[in-house]
């Protein structure tokens, strides 16, 4: 596996300003499957620069115990700016796992594909309480439409060597099911509207743009600008997206 800290290093700050966000309605639901009793324990796996934590923070108990792990220092600089109440790590979110039990909930939010993913499961089942849940949340660009974000999936095959629209098309439900017997799945339709220079600075930090511009240089970037200038509205574009949530159970 690539090194994913290496994918995210100098590029924090342009993701903390224009990354999508998440639908709250996915971890609405995800609170509900906690105990109803104690003080919830939660990670945030993978946690970037606290974009999953934005949404779920204000659905917590004020005495929740919130941590939240990362591979990249550059990222959790910002987070722990942003939020200094959350416990921030650095490491693999599979080994730190490894060292805590008694957790009610694990979130891994646009986190999950770059993971050693049996090995995060088993981790997550691990230390789990009875009734914990292991929830996994992806955005995907909705280019299953004609329209823009389907032109920009053809021009990321094109010109990003490797790269292919199904990378993320991991059957979740499947494999969070080889270690929790209950796996529930929510999905929501969304847009994030943004100005051209936005997106393709949002482009621009994305591990698929970064090989773009490392085959054909400042190429790639200009025909994002075209690309979002055939698009726009008042200098904006709506970038559609299905958000999907995954919450595997541990048993009571």
């Amino acid at each position: 596996m690539s090194n994913p800290e290496a994918k995210f290093n100098g590029l924090a700050d342009s993701y903390e300003r224009t990354r999508p966000r998440y639908p709250v309605t996915l971890f609405e639901h995800a609170v509900t499957l906690l105990p109803r009793t104690g003080r919830p324990a939660v990670v945030d796996a993978g946690a970037g620069t606290g974009i999953a934590l934005e949404a779920l923070l204000p659905l917590l108990p004020a005495d929740a115990i919130v941590h939240a792990v990362d591979i990249s220092d550059d990222m959790i600089r910002i987070g722990r700016d942003k939020f200094p109440q959350v416990a921030w790590y650095q490491g693999t979110a599979e080994a730190y796992l490894g060292s805590l039990s008694s957790v009610d909930l694990v979130v891994a939010a646009q986190a999950y594909q770059w993971m050693d993913r049996p090995a995060y499961v088993d981790s997550v089942a691990r230390c789990l309480s009875p009734g914990g849940v292991c929830m996994v949340v992806q955005n995907n660009r909705n280019h299953g439409i004609a329209g823009f974000a389907a032109d920009y999936e053809d021009l990321l095959e094109k010109l990003s060597p490797g790269y292919s629209r199904s990378y993320r098309a991991i059957d979740v439900a499947e494999e969070l099911g080889a270690r929790f017997g209950r796996v529930e799945q929510r999905v929501t339709e969304w847009h994030q509207r943004l100005t051209i220079e936005d997106f393709s600075t949002m482009s621009s930090s994305s591990t698929q743009a970064q090989r773009a511009i490392a085959a054909v240089g400042p190429l790639f970037l200009d025909r994002v600008r075209e690309l979002c200038e055939r698009y726009a509205d008042a200098g904006h574009v709506n970038v559609p997206y299905i958000a999907e949530a995954f919450y595997g159970i541990a048993s009571r």
